[in-house]
C-alpha cells in the first residue's frame, strides 16, 4: 500500500498516448498517460472508460457530440461507445479502466500498449 503521487508519475515519462499503471483495485487499473493531438476512432466493446483530466483540455470526440474536459472534470464514455481523444495542446489524464482493456480498444494499430509499464 503506497501513496501515488500524480506529479511524481507524470514527472516519470514524456511519451504521449502510452498510458503508464499507477496503481490496482478491484480487476481495474488506474493508469496515467499524457496525450497530444488526435488519437484514432475507436471503441471498448466490454468496459466503459473514464477519463479524468489533469492538466489541460481535453476534447472526446464522439459520433454525435464532443465533450470538453478541464482539470478537475472527469467523463466516463460507456461500453461500446465510438470515440476519439483530441487535443491541441499536452493533456495529463488519469484513466480509470478494467485491467484487460487496451488502449486502442477494438481496433490495433501502431499506438496500441498491450502491457503497459507500472510506475510509482
Amino acid at each position: 500500500m503506497n501513496v501515488v503521487n500524480l506529479e511524481a508519475c507524470f514527472g516519470q515519462f514524456s511519451e504521449h498516448w502510452t498510458p503508464h499503471i499507477v496503481a490496482e483495485l478491484n480487476g481495474q487499473h488506474v493508469k496515467v498517460a499524457r496525450l497530444l493531438g488526435e488519437f484514432d476512432w475507436h471503441n471498448h466493446e466490454q468496459e466503459d472508460e473514464l477519463f479524468w483530466v489533469i492538466s489541460g483540455t481535453l476534447q472526446i470526440e464522439l459520433r454525435d457530440r464532443t465533450v470538453t474536459l478541464t482539470p478537475g472534470e472527469l467523463f466516463v464514455v460507456p461500453r461500446g461507445v465510438e470515440h476519439r481523444p483530441v487535443c491541441d495542446s499536452e493533456v495529463q489524464v488519469v484513466l480509470f479502466e478494467p485491467a484487460s482493456t487496451l488502449n486502442t480498444g477494438n481496433v490495433k494499430t501502431e499506438r496500441t500498449v498491450e502491457n503497459p509499464d507500472r510506475i510509482t
